[in-house]
């Protein structure tokens, strides 16, 4: 006995059904319905609607007033959208969104300053309706071999090439053969669509492994015919439109029969095929007697709710949204905007055809046949439970500073948006947040609350719990005049802190060096890695004063160590005052020079002697070690020098 196999992708797609269903809604709503050429190319449907109340033209002359046009899913060109924009009847566009794709394609490329080539049939309205977004700035061509001719004429056009969503994908590949190679003057677009291709694909799979194919749908379907070419290549293969042509199929010495169907043949057209075979074939005839188109093909779609999860398996992508199939008479759209809560990805970048979506539905338009589908929301649900139990357990998550936004900073996790505050950051009142920007962060949830899709969290906290465990380590071993090596984290006016691992520590300005300085940026800047030392400590307040300077680089002890009163040196003069000057012997140790003793004779004005930055030769003529004070003579150098001139 022979064995029947349908193939899984035989059958409507998903725009054949919603073209379908949105005329038989309108019939169901009593309006009066004209579709601009048959809905589809099945005339079992199509005389269905026909005996309900449709009306099939084939120009918008002929309407009606007040009837309703309905655009095929074949779609039309610009100007048949604007006549009827001037008789002003009501339009019901269910052109298939594949089809649409390809009509914004053509139109931003002829706007462009490109030429369109298009891959297809020019006697098929969907072609034809190509064509009408083109500017007539097109040309079209049904195989590799016409377009290889084109190319022997033409050369020098920017060229954008697209295709007929039903073409063949097997001549497409051999057409993409004929294409210049490396020419950035042509860009080509891959608009076959990926049902269709499937179709294909999967009915060629059947042929090449049954004795005989069935192939089912109208005879001016085009992918049809297409279905009907290709299994015709591996075995013998029958184009019926309904069972009732069965009866001129010889479907004997063949124990392996397979059965597909173009886009445009519904699914009980299909099982009244398999039945009557099975029939013949001497099975059980499970074929119901009487059919209601419109509950028939009603009843293939699932029904879809506002608010409902869903699956949908992506059939095109573009930078404004995803087109996806949802086994319902709505097409699925999800827009960017309901992609991702990253605003700079694009959806070219998250998702590609063929992929299977979890999804929620947040608006249904039974009037436009459009679903409109969020998937950030199905990840911010999953998210939003993953931060309840963080913030239910104290988990430390981790995530990247994506915003500075006003009071705070916006990390996302697992889709959630987290908003840490300011005071949460773990960054002085006045620090700026700025910084914290593109940083991978360590916090916890402090307010999650379930119902909503935003959370509270802090840096600081976790910070603090860092920092606690690291002073507690800190304070079992520190004792005055252990050396450390930390990192400068802030400076201030009186002096700079200094990271030891956990706690600070400061270093006072006159710690910073034996010279004098105004603030601690003249000798540090955050980020310097500094050896430190503690002087002193106090627990009890988390008090450590650090010290910076070494007495082996203490200028006084080098003074010591290489002067003494009655010595002349040069020295040089670094202030004025009125009583007197004051002169750096060496670095950090400076002596008064008493007006008195500024020259041999009386002074009225010190800046009559002297000026800042001369030189001068001095006598050392006392030192205090304990006051740091060192008194110098010009005077008495002077008459050191008259002394051992006379001798």
């Amino acid at each position: 006995m022979a064995k029947i196999t349908v193939s899984g992708s035989a059958g409507f797609c998903f725009g054949v059904n919603r073209a379908v269903n949105l005329v038989y809604e309108a019939l169901s709503q009593g309006k009066k319905v004209a579709t601009l050429g048959p809905i589809i190319h099945n005339t079992d449907v199509v005389n269905d609607m026909s005996r309900r109340g449709a009306r099939i033209i084939s120009d918008i002359s002929e309407l009606l007033p007040d009837e309703y046009v309905v655009i095929r899913s074949h779609g039309v060109g610009r100007d048949v959208y604007d006549a009827i924009a001037k008789l002003g009847n009501p339009v019901i566009d269910a052109t298939c969104p594949f089809v649409s794709r390809i009509h914004r394609i053509a139109a931003e490329k002829t706007a462009e300053g490109y030429f369109i080539l298009i891959a297809g049939d020019e006697n098929h309205p969907e072609v034809q309706g190509i064509v009408g977004h083109c500017n007539k700035n097109c040309f079209v061509f049904k195989d590799q071999f016409v377009l290889n001719d084109f190319f022997q004429k033409n050369h020098e056009k920017k060229l954008a090439i697209i295709s007929q969503t039903t073409y063949n994908n097997i001549i497409w590949g051999e057409c993409l053969k004929v294409l210049p190679k490396d020419d950035p003057n042509i860009v080509v677009y891959d608009t076959i669509c990926t049902a269709t291709e499937q179709r294909q694909t999967d009915s060629a799979a059947l042929a090449k492994k049954s004795d005989l194919m069935i192939v089912i749908g109208g005879k001016h379907s085009s992918n049809t015919v297409k279905l009907y070419d290709i299994c015709s290549q591996y075995c013998r293969t029958y184009h019926i439109e309904n069972a009732d042509e069965l009866d001129t199929s010889d479907l004997t010495n063949a124990d392996k029969i397979g059965i597909t169907a173009g886009a445009s043949t519904p699914a009980h057209i299909i099982k009244e095929v398999v039945s009557t075979m099975e029939e013949n074939l001497n099975k059980d005839n499970n074929l119901e007697e009487d059919f209601d188109f419109a509950q028939a093909i009603d009843e293939s779609f699932k029904k879809l709710h506002t608010g409902a999860r869903v699956k949908g398996i992506v059939m095109a992508v573009n930078n404004s949204e995803v087109i996806v199939d949802l086994g319902a008479k709505q097409t699925g759209s999800v827009p960017a905007s309901e992609l991702t809560n990253d605003p700079s990805a694009k959806p070219t970048e998250l998702v590609k055809e063929g992929d299977e979506l979890d999804l929620i539905v947040i608006k249904v338009s039974d009037q436009d046949g459009i679903a409109t589908l969020s998937k950030k929301r199905v990840d911010e649900q999953a998210g939003v439970d993953k931060v309840v139990k963080a913030k239910e357990e104290g988990t430390v998550l981790e995530a990247t500073v994506s915003a500075v936004v006003k009071g705070g900073v916006n990390v996302f996790y697992e889709g959630v948006r987290i908003f840490i505050p300011a005071s949460q950051t773990g960054l002085p009142r006045e620090a700026s947040l700025d910084g914290l920007k593109g940083q991978t962060v360590k916090f916890i949830v402090i307010e999650a609350p379930e119902r909503r899709k935003s959370a509270v969290g802090s840096i600081k906290r976790v910070s603090q719990k860092e920092k606690d465990a690291a002073k507690a380590k800190f304070w079992e071993t520190a004792e005055i005049g252990k050396e450390y090596e930390g990192e400068v984290k802030s400076l201030t006016s009186y002096g700079a802190f200094v990271d030891l691992g956990g706690i600070d520590g400061m270093v006072h300005i006159s710690e910073l060096s034996w010279n004098r300085i105004k603030h601690p940026k003249d000798v540090v800047s955050v980020g310097d890695m500094l050896k430190v030392y503690i002087k002193d400590l106090d627990q009890e307040n988390d008090r450590i004063s650090l010290g910076y300077k070494r007495s082996e680089d203490n200028p006084w002890e080098k003074f010591k160590a290489e002067f003494s009163v009655g010595d002349i040196v040069d020295a040089k003069i670094v202030s004025i005052t009125s009583f007197g000057a004051f002169a750096q012997i060496i670095d950090g140790v400076d002596g008064l020079i008493h007006i008195s003793q500024l020259a041999d004779r009386r002074v009225e004005n010190v800046k009559d002697v002297v000026s800042v930055g001369d030189e001068v030769t001095v006598k050392i003529t006392n030192i205090d070690m304990d006051s740091k004070r060192i008194s110098l003579s010009i005077r008495e150098a002077l008459d050191e020098g008259d002394y051992s001139d006379e001798d």
